[in-house]
This record gives structure tokens, sequence and C-alpha cells, in this order.
């Protein structure tokens, strides 16, 4: 009896060492097949009359040999793809019953009819299964244990299989949660693609390789247009959606290896080894054709149509590293975007001059903005018969210390790309407002004031909220104040511009169409959309007297206004001959240098007093 119980603890503490072993190994992060290697040789030692293997099994029910250290090498091979199921051997009907199975005598049992032949040309003639669940209940393995004779396992080869079955249990989990916290370090959660952490490595390893081979580098960036609006009209989700569709078509395109990675919402990297330059251009246009079908969305009969910007750069022309390479890309696409979207630009190094520049304007505006630095000059808007005064257009001037007055079409461009516009026309109208309730507080009697708002404040702003309050503030009446808006603005179908827009006309503020006739041919818009005056461009004005083409389309967008009870303004006039032809044509306003140049507050009280 004393022996009995010396030889189960010698058992046991022989179990429990292996176990320390093992779960050493886990927690040092070996790789699983080291990990179940050790396990399987560990049982051997300890049980020598066996021969151990470990399956693992896929999702889909296919088993690959993970650990076998003491099986033929033929029959592990012969094992690999199999697709568990009733009567698949031990480990295949295991794994498909999910419980365990102990086959005796292989040579006499139905579970084995298959594969007889198999095992007992490899001298098995027994064995027993157990599969491997994890938290899930999924079943991840096989643990088993072979014999070379017909026979039962042994009681000690039952504990051991108790205690080895939740040692591969915690494995198998603990390579899950490791590959998932990888998954989540090096890959896109939306999409699966690599994201900017393994983009680093893989870049830092491919421009090695080819600095010392001499090899190009071709790296592309690319943005897809105007994906905010897949995001703020169909939501998130259906974003992430698209995002997974686009990233399948960009695949489809590249070799295997090319990386793809996703680093910013809607951008991603394409780095290309052994690309040159010229070939680079071909991929991107064949990533952005890739992108011309519309893409379906799930559950839906709608579909969304995308278009992509691309910069184009090399290694080593353009920089030798990945920063300095995804810099110069992005100024690229940049350019590609200026140049109308849906194309694709190859980075020149005057892009970067261009780019310092812009930088340097955006920072000199920023401080001018803070610092009370802007001011407003004032364009008369004239009648064209009399000449008589019914309003002005409120103009955004600068006069930076070391640039001197920079024009409008200069700084402008600017504030929308960096986001300051929002704030330019908010201190614009504030600012505008408050100097009409100052000349009329002065007996300066100025009809109505006119002011610029950008489409994106339409987008990102409550500009009806704002004009309202400032009317308030400054106890102008909402016929004061006329706000100009661009044509790309009223064909936006979004519904936040549209709601913005008529509660601007249900107050009373005017709403006028500026640079009219130089933008789209449709006017379906001027029915739908509570506008109340077009100002024709001065392009149509500057050669009335003499292009016949001009007045044509010049007394085109009149009568469109006057069919439709519209204001009409012409902007531009500077001679007496093209007045007497818009006045024959029956145009009301007119504002140009023939009338007042843009000027300061109190040089239009002046010009108005001097009338």
């Amino acid at each position: 009896m004393r022996e009995q119980h010396a030889t189960r603890t010698d058992e046991q503490a022989s179990i429990d060492h292996l176990q320390r072993d093992v779960l050493e190994a886990v927690a040092l992060g070996r790789p699983l097949a080291a990990v179940m290697d050790l396990l399987c040789r560990g049982v051997e030692a300890l049980a020598p009359e066996v021969l151990c293997s470990v399956l693992a099994v896929t999702p889909e029910g296919v088993v690959h040999p993970l650990a076998a250290p003491s099986l033929p090498t033929a029959y592990s091979a012969a094992l690999d793809g199999l697709r568990i199921g009733p009567e698949v051997g031990s480990c295949g009907t295991a794994a498909w019953r999910r419980e365990a199975v102990e086959v005796t005598d292989i040579a006499d049992d139905p579970l084995w009819r298959d594969f007889r032949d198999l095992a007992l040309g490899h001298g098995l003639a027994a064995c027993w299964s157990t599969p491997i669940l994890t938290g899930h209940d999924q079943v991840v393995a096989t643990f088993a244990l072979y014999y070379r004779e017909p026979r039962g396992a042994a009681p000690f080869h039952r504990q051991m299989v108790q205690a080895c079955a939740q040692l591969c249990q915690i494995a198998f989990m603990h390579d899950r949660h490791q590959r998932e916290i990888e998954r989540l370090a090096y890959f896109d959660g939306v999409t699966g693609l690599p994201n900017r952490t393994l983009l680093t490595d893989r870049a830092r390893q491919t421009l090695l390789l080819a600095g010392r081979a001499e090899a190009p580098v071709a790296l592309l960036l690319l943005d897809i247009d105007r994906f905010k609006t897949v995001n703020d009209s169909l939501g998130h989700a259906v974003g992430d959606q698209v995002l997974q569709h686009i990233s399948a078509r960009l695949l489809h395109v590249l070799r295997d290896s090319d990386t793809l990675a996703r680093i910013g919402g809607d951008e991603f990297v394409v780095l290309l080894p052994g690309c040159v330059a010229d070939d680079a251009m071909t991929v991107a246009n064949k990533l952005r054709a890739a992108l011309e079908a519309p893409i379906p969305l799930d559950g839906s009969h709608a579909r969304v149509q995308l278009t992509s910007s691309i910069g184009v750069c090399a290694f080593p022309r353009d920089g030798t590293d990945l920063d300095q390479l995804l810099k110069n890309a992005d100024i690229a696409m940049y350019e590609a975007k200026r140049a109308g979207r849906d194309c694709a630009r190859f980075f020149l190094h005057a892009m970067n001059q261009a780019l310092d520049e812009r930088l340097n304007i955006e920072t000199a505006l920023r401080h001018a903005l803070s610092n009370q630095l802007l001011q407003l000059h004032y364009q008369p808007k004239v009648r064209v018969a009399d000449g008589q005064l019914v309003g002005v257009e409120a103009l955004l001037r600068w006069q930076d210390a070391e640039r001197g007055w920079v024009p409008p079409d200069r700084f402008i461009p600017v504030a929308e790309e960096s986001g300051l516009i929002n704030a330019l026309d908010a201190w614009v109208l504030e600012q505008g407002c408050a100097q009409l309730a100052r000349w009329r507080a002065a007996g300066v009697e100025v009809p109505t004031l006119s002011v610029n708002v950008s489409p994106q404040r339409f987008h990102q702003d409550d500009v009806a909220a704002h004009a309202r309050a400032v009317l308030a503030r400054y106890s102008l009446a909402a016929q004061d104040l006329t706000l100009e808006v661009t044509e790309r603005l009223m064909l936006d179908d979004t519904s936040r511009p549209r709601e913005q827009l008529q509660q601007l006309n249900e107050m009373g503020v005017g709403v006028s169409v500026d640079d009219f006739g130089t933008g789209y041919s449709s006017l379906s818009y001027l029915k739908r959309l509570p506008v109340t005056e077009l100002k024709l461009d001065k392009s149509f004005v500057r050669d009335l007297e003499q292009d016949a083409d001009d007045r044509a389309l010049s007394s085109a967008v009149i009568g469109i206004g006057r069919s439709l009870g519209l204001s009409v303004v012409a902007e531009g006039v500077e001679t007496e001959g093209q007045r007497e032809i818009l006045l024959g044509m029956g145009c009301e306003a007119a504002q140009g240098w023939l009338f007042g140049r843009p000027m300061a507050a109190e040089f239009l009280a002046e010009w108005i007093r001097s009338r």
C-alpha cells in the first residue's frame, strides 16, 4: 500500500513538473507548435510506451498536424488536410463528436475503416483521442495517445491526458489572444489591412534592401475623394462597409510583393518594391480605375460611386525614409486634389516650395485674425439707370507687415484648405453688420450689406443662427443683409445647406448667387432654392463692347433673372459703354470701378456724402 502511494505521488510529481515546463514555455511566448512539441516529448518521456500527437482543427473542420515527435513523418503527412467526421479515426471522430474517443484495437474498430491500413502500416494498433475546446466551446485541436499494441489506457495515462488537455486549452487560448493582440497592433480593424505600424516596419526593411541593391521603390498615397459625405449621409457603419469594398478592389490590382496599408480614415498607402516612377503612375491609374464601378451596399439596392486622388513619389529621388516619402506623396496628392480630384500626380520639388509658402501664409493669416489685423473694404452697388446707391459688398482685405497687401485669391484658398475660412466668414459678417449700424447711427445711408459665405461654412456651422444673432445684436432688419454664395453650394444635395438657406429666406435675409454663369449649366436650383439675386460674373462684362457672344450670354442671364423675379447685379463694370449695354439689356444694378472701387469704411462714407 505504501509503495502504491509512493508511486502515485511520484507520478503526480512528474505530471506537475511537466505542467510547470509547459506553462513556463507559454508564459515566455514560445510558438504554439514548439509548446505542443514540448508537451508531447514530456508525455513520451514519462510514458515511453505511448506516442503522443496534437492535431490542430480549423473552424472549417480541417486537421493539420501540430506536434507528433515520435509518429512516422509519412503518417502525419497523410493526416494533413483531412476533414473531421463521424468515422474519421479516433482524432477526426473525437473532434466531430466533441468528446473523447478511445479505440483499443484499430484493426477491428469501424471508426478506422478508411484509415486502418494507414495506421497498421506504420505499426499503430490503438489510439485514444481527446478534443480540446476553448472558452467559446469550439474544437481547436485533438490530443492523442497511440500504442503499438491493442490495449486500453492505463490509469496513469488517463491522469496525464486530463492534465495535458488543460495545458493544451491554456496554450491554444494564449495563442489566440496573442494573435488577436498582434492583429490589433499591426492591422486595421475595419479593413484587415496593415496599419501604420506594420507599414513602417515593412517600409524600413524594403528601403534598406533597396538601398543596398540600388533598386527602385515607389510609394503611392491614395485618398478617397469626398469620403466624408458617405459617413455624414449614410453613417459610419456604411462607411466601414464601403472601405472594405475599396480595400478588396485595390488589393486585386496589386502584386503579392506589394503592401497596401490603411493609415487614416480614407487614406491608403501602397508600397511598390522594384517599381520605377513611370510604372508607379501606371499602377496609380489602375487603382483609380478599380474604383470606377459603383460599390453595392449590403442589404440595400443603393450604390456608392467614388473616385480617388493619388500622390506618387519614388525612392531614393523623393526621399530615403518612410516619413519623407509620405510627406512628399501627401504634397503630390494635394496637387491632385487641386487639379480637380480623380487623378494622380508625381511629386515635384517645386511643390515643396509652394507648400512652404502656403504654410507661411496660413501662419500669418492666423496671426492677423487673432490680432485684429484684417480689414473690410466696401464696394458700392448702384442702380445702372441713375447710379443711385442700392447697397455695398463687404470685401476682406489683408495688409501683411512683410508681404504688403495680399490678394484675396492668394489667401482665401489657403483659408479654405486650412479650415480658417469659417472663422474669417464669421468675422466678416460680424464686422460688416457692426459697420452698417455705425454708418446709420452717423446718418450715412447705406441701404443694404452683402457678405460672402463659403460653402464649407454652410456644412460645418449654423449660418442662419449666427446671422439671426448678429442682426439682433446691431438692431438690423433681416432685409438689410444679403449673403452671397456660390453655384457649387446651390447644387449641393445634402440637407444641411438646403435647410439653412430655407431658414435664411424665412427670416428675410437675401441670398445672392455670386459669379453666376461660370460654374454649372443646370438652372433647376433657381426654382427649388430661395435665391433673391444673381451676380453676372465680370468675365462676361469685360468684353461686352467687343464680343457678341458675351453680350448674348449676359442678355440671357439678365433675362433669366427677370423672368424669375430675381435682381441681377453686373460685376466688374469699368466703362460707360459697358453700363449703357447693360442698361439696354434691362440690368438693374452693377458694381465696378466705373462707380467706385472697394474702399475703407470712412472713405465710403465720404463717397456717399459727396454724391
